[in-house]
């Protein structure tokens, strides 16, 4: 599994992934110290100033942005090594502000950009026809020298994506997916509970909840 180096920490900086920007800042995963991590995280708690600096019905990108430009925050961007699994479906090929899915298995760095375990429809040339025709401010995400390969998410994940996922994530997430597939509400409650001793303040659903939730139980 990629780990973040310790070039990835800028002290007064708050770091955050190029592309999905939406008109904002990519707000799939961030780093900071302490100072600058507080404003990154007051998402709620920022609302009132950003109402009175101006900023309304904003996406949560934008208002990601606006935060840390009315707190001085100065930030930066650098890829980073995941992408975000998600089974939701999408048109292919993308439209001008459509969403590109890469493929589990593209070379990266991603930097927190949609992808599915699937077998590549578009590779080469053909990602550079549809990364070229998307608009760049919003859900575009670096694919240059053979970095992205786009999946056609339009329908379910398709038949034998477990096995596909298996060999592109490797070992470790593969253990984890089937940790996950077989486990039990007790278990899973139990692993929350035991999350929300480490917390420093936890607010959230009642675990039972998330946990019948996650696990698709009625």
């Amino acid at each position: 599994m990629p780990q973040l180096g310790p070039e990835n920490f800028i002290p007064g900086h708050y770091l955050v992934p190029p592309g999905s920007t939406y008109g904002g800042l990519n707000d799939r995963l961030g780093i900071g110290d302490l100072n600058t991590s507080t404003v990154a995280l007051s998402r709620l708690s920022l609302v009132p100033q950003l109402d009175s600096a101006g900023f309304r019905q904003l996406n949560s990108e934008a208002a990601f942005k606006a935060q840390l430009t009315t707190q001085g925050v100065p930030f930066a961007t650098k890829r980073t090594p995941f992408c975000i699994v998600s089974d939701r479906k999408y048109d292919f090929p993308p439209s001008r502000f459509g969403v590109p899915v890469a493929a589990l298995s593209s070379p990266g760095p991603l930097s927190g950009a949609k992808c599915r375990p699937c077998k590549p429809v578009c590779e080469g040339t053909c990602v550079g026809d549809i990364m070229t025709w998307l608009y760049k401010d919003w859900s575009w995400t670096n694919w240059e020298n053979g970095a992205l390969k786009l999946c056609d998410a339009r329908g379910d994940l398709e038949a034998g994506w477990e096995k596909i996922f298996d060999k592109d994530a490797g070992k470790e997430f593969a253990s984890e997916r089937k940790r996950v597939r077989g486990l039990k509400t007790k278990q899973c409650t139990d692993d929350f509970n035991e999350m929300k001793k480490k917390a420093s303040k936890w607010d959230a659903p009642p675990v039972e909840e998330i946990c019948r939730l996650g696990l698709g139980e009625n």
